[in-house]
């Protein structure tokens, strides 16, 4: 589960930020959003 949601979070963060040209703040928390959901992965395993 976290690592589709890392994987949603990582394509909609690069769509914004290549069709949109977005470079502010708002767009780049996604990335840490995506990049702790991966974290999450790795920490739970496969017990969730």
């Amino acid at each position: 589960m976290w690592l589709l949601l890392a994987l949603i979070l990582l394509l909609v963060w690069g769509g914004s930020f290549f069709a949109f040209h977005v470079t502010g703040f708002l767009i780049h928390i996604l990335i840490v959003f995506a990049v702790i959901s991966l974290i999450m992965n790795f920490v739970s395993g496969r017990r969730a």
